[in-house]
């Protein structure tokens, strides 16, 4: 159960990553009530506000989860490296970012530390 701990904080901590990247601080001051709700308004901006707490609340949640039953660096470790594969997915399928072979190598390269420090992992139990 540990590691679908991980695998759902890496999750949350992608889409946080991605709210503090859509993050607009100095729209905040042009926020009025009346609009703030509207997609044309301040939704826009608070949105990203809001899932930056959402995402980093559940984030802390799920991996204080993990830990309790895993080696802290170890979970830390596959927590990293799950959530660095989820946001070049994400950015791949949602902002077109290119993929090379040279990415996809080094990629492989995390997935097998990552199987490593899972089958690792569950040989000392």
């Amino acid at each position: 159960m540990a590691w679908l701990y991980i695998v759902i904080a890496a999750a949350f901590e992608a889409a946080w990553t991605f709210s503090v990247k859509f993050m607009k601080f100095s729209e905040i001051k042009n926020l009025q009530f009346a609009t703030f709700y509207k997609l044309s308004g301040g939704l826009p901006v608070i949105l990203p506000i809001v899932g930056y707490i959402v995402f980093g609340v559940c984030n802390i949640y799920f991996f204080s989860l993990a830990i309790k039953q895993l080696p802290t660096a170890t979970a830390y470790a596959v927590w990293t490296a799950v959530t660095l594969i989820m946001i070049k997915i994400a950015e791949i399928a949602f902002f077109q970012q290119r993929f090379s072979l040279v990415e996809l190598f080094f990629i492989t390269l995390i997935m097998t530390g990552i199987l490593g420090l899972k089958f690792y992992g569950t040989a000392l139990k």
